[in-house]
């Protein structure tokens, strides 16, 4: 009787192990919250999780890196330099929203801590060849197709990006390398970094609402034949007595580098910027255009730099002259610096454009100037507009998700 009831006992033992052992065998995964290597399958970064990168992070292709909103992806302060590479044929889809946007940031609190967001697509460049390899990862990028699609991004905020590799190779904020009209890019900042807060090299990526605050390089930056679309532009250059470095451009715009007609030609078409420098008397040039490149910029003011617009090239400035570029109700705080073909006189040929124009703004870049080009009219991209500038008094499209 006793051996029964010994044997019953075991067996219903061994019947309740087993059933514990498979509850825990087939209960959920607890989630890695590091990031690093290559990733080669899809995965999600969950909305409220904080996330800690450590070195780079490959988005192969084939593979979506999806981060929710209210994500933060925090770099760790040790001697692996950090960043987020998306290659070719990979796609991010990473949407914050106003009240909960995706913030990258370091545990360094300090310009140059970690080396930012890069994407590399399959849009036309105008390097040699077609295509190049990124600055970051040594990635391929460049191509044929206008429409390439590498993803979504939007309301992220980059904080304290720039890390220097060398004196002549620092990483930006976001780096669009050859990036498609395909894929979707809104409401971004770029906070203190130590180097440019956006650059393009080359591509057709269409961009909306970006902010680049206090970056100690150019706030915005391309080269190599981007021809993209972009409106609702901010970039604020704090004093040196507030952010402790200098300031460069506000936009430095480059053609090629190397062959100031490389085709395609670098032609971005930009309405609604803000642009206020720092008043720094070593770097003086506001938005500088050199190196072959066009542009046509409508409905930007511009501040805070001993010369708000400066010109260089003969490329440059004959498409300027020739209205292969065009400028139009563009106010300057101040005046400008050119090569000898383009001049200020030709500048205010445009009634619409100004010189030593003074303009009041409040919170350093929040107010607009009555009279505008509407360009949706042209490409319904745009959003109508009758205004220079880029935040009305009463539309703060940066609060909630952007830090000053």
């Amino acid at each position: 009787m006793k051996r029964k009831i010994l044997k019953t006992a075991l067996l219903v033992f061994g019947t309740l192990f087993i059933a514990v052992a498979c509850e825990r065998n087939n209960g959920p995964d607890i989630e890695s919250t590091d990031l690093s290597g290559e990733l080669t399958e899809n995965r999600t970064l969950k909305s409220g999780m904080t996330y800690t990168l450590s070195g780079g992070l490959h988005v192969k292709a084939g593979v979506t890196l999806t981060i929710e909103p209210g994500v933060t992806i925090i770099s760790r302060d040790d001697d692996i330099v950090d960043y987020i590479l998306v290659e070719q044929d990979a796609k991010i889809n990473a949407r914050g929203t106003a009240s909960s946007p995706i913030v990258m940031t370091s545990e360094k609190k300090e310009s140059g801590a970690w080396g930012g967001v890069h994407i590399c697509g399959r849009a036309p460049i105008n390097v040699t060849g077609a295509q190049s390899k990124s600055e970051i990862g040594d990635a391929s990028y460049g191509g044929t197709n206008a429409a390439d699609n590498s993803g979504v991004l939007s309301y992220i905020r980059l904080e304290y990006t720039g890390y220097a590799f060398s004196e002549e190779k620092e990483s930006n904020g976001f780096t669009f390398y050859g990036v498609g009209n395909g894929t979707v890019v809104d409401h971004l900042q770029s906070y203190k970094g130590s180097d440019d807060g956006f650059e393009w090299f080359g591509g057709t990526v269409n961009v909306k609402y970006l902010v680049s605050t206090h970056s100690s390089d150019d706030s915005f930056d391309w080269t190599e034949g981007w021809s993209g679309m972009a409106q609702f532009l901010v970039a604020v250059q704090g004093p040196v007595s507030e952010i402790g470095y200098e300031s460069d451009c506000l936009i430095e715009a480059d053609n090629n580098s190397k062959d100031f007609a490389a085709q395609p030609v670098s032609h971005p078409v930009l309405s609604n910027l803000t642009l206020v420098g720092n008043e720094s008397t070593l770097n003086k040039r506001g938005v500088r255009l050199r190196a072959g490149t066009r542009v046509a910029l409508y409905n930007a003011l511009i501040t805070g730099k001993p010369n708000c617009l400066t010109t260089e090239t003969n490329e440059t400035e004959s498409a300027l002259a020739d209205g292969t570029s065009v400028l139009d109700h563009v106010y300057l705080a101040s005046n400008i610096a050119t090569a000898g073909i383009y001049s200020s006189a030709l500048f205010t040929a445009n009634a619409n454009n100004g010189i030593n124009k003074t303009f009041n703004l409040s919170s350093k870049y929040i107010g607009t100037v009555p009279g505008g080009k509407d360009l949706s009219t042209v490409n319904s991209f745009f959003i109508k507009t009758d205004y220079k500038g880029a935040v009305p008094a009463g539309n703060d499209w940066t609060a909630g998700w952007c830090v000053w």
